[in-house]
């Protein structure tokens, strides 16, 4: 303890110095949003260099469990190819090149692979850490996906790096539907299960039963429709609102992604535009 006084007493001018450098730098990006957006940037390059430098290791152990997600997935490719159908032409611009729709005014979702360097799912409010951002296409507001289902939306980039609002998040919301029917209702996180999230305000009219499927419903520009979220848990009428709250066992197993696929709606633009001229109207 006497060796830490002498050390501080011997070193307060620097160790003063160096206390209102960071206050200062506190202060400088605090106050302007061109010092906090490079500030942001640095972080998450540093961050993420870090997460790639972990994953790596990860990723060599986990080699078997991705080799069969992609076979997984690539049977599904394969069975959508022999049978198209109205419900899975934006999926089917994952296969591109070798898609049966000839029409490029189709095509409106594309899909950027990206893989994860850091997955929080015991909080409250997790994010997911990308190796990719702006430099690749990737942008604030897109959709995040597996193979098998819902992820979440990005919310901020760098130029190498971006970071996911998770769907275990207590601020994530997006508009779900039943598979059987249009009735939809709005999806959250109540933090507690990182297996199971709620939808919310399904209608009463709704033909729920346990087991059925819940998917995006394509009411949104982030998400195309029919995007998997999980299977119908368990579910609650409120007679005072007419309403069911349905819980959700996830498809995806959100304690382990590996690689994901973020949207890019390339009529969003246009669409919010056109949205946010009506509401002014």
């Amino acid at each position: 303890m006497h060796q830490i006084i002498n050390f501080l007493i011997r070193n307060k001018h620097f160790l003063l110095f160096a206390f209102l450098l960071m206050l200062s730098l506190v202060f400088t990006i605090q106050s302007h949003s061109y010092h906090r957006s490079k500030f942001v940037n640095s972080a998450n390059w540093f961050t993420g260099g870090i997460y790639g430098s972990v994953t790596s290791v990860q990723d060599y152990f986990k080699l078997k469990t991705y080799n069969k997600q992609l076979l997984e997935e690539n049977a599904r490719l394969r069975e959508m190819l022999k049978s198209p159908n109205e419900d899975n032409l934006d999926l089917e611009v994952l296969t591109d090149a070798t898609s049966p729709i000839p029409s490029d005014s189709l095509r409106k979702f594309s899909y950027i692979p990206a893989k994860v360097l850091n997955n929080n799912y015991a909080k409250t409010d997790n994010f997911i850490t990308l190796l990719g951002g702006s430099k690749d296409s990737i942008h604030k507001d897109q959709g995040v996906i597996t193979s098998k289902g819902i992820v979440g939306i990005i919310d901020k980039t760098s130029s190498g790096y971006s970071t996911v609002l998770s769907i275990l998040n207590s601020n994530f919301t997006t508009s779900a539907k039943l598979r059987a029917s249009e009735h939809f209702g709005t999806m959250q996180w109540d933090g507690e299960d990182p297996n199971i999230v709620q939808v919310i305000d399904m209608q009463q009219q709704a033909p729920v039963k346990l087991g059925d499927t819940i998917e995006t419903s394509g009411k949104s520009a982030i998400f195309p429709k029919g995007i998997p979220i999980g299977t119908v848990n368990e579910f609650v009428l409120d007679p005072s609102k007419n309403f069911y709250t349905l819980s959700i066992k996830l498809i995806n197993d959100m304690t382990n992604l590996g690689h994901v696929y973020v949207v890019e709606n390339s009529y969003k633009k246009e669409i919010i535009a056109l949205e946010t001229q009506q509401d002014e109207e």
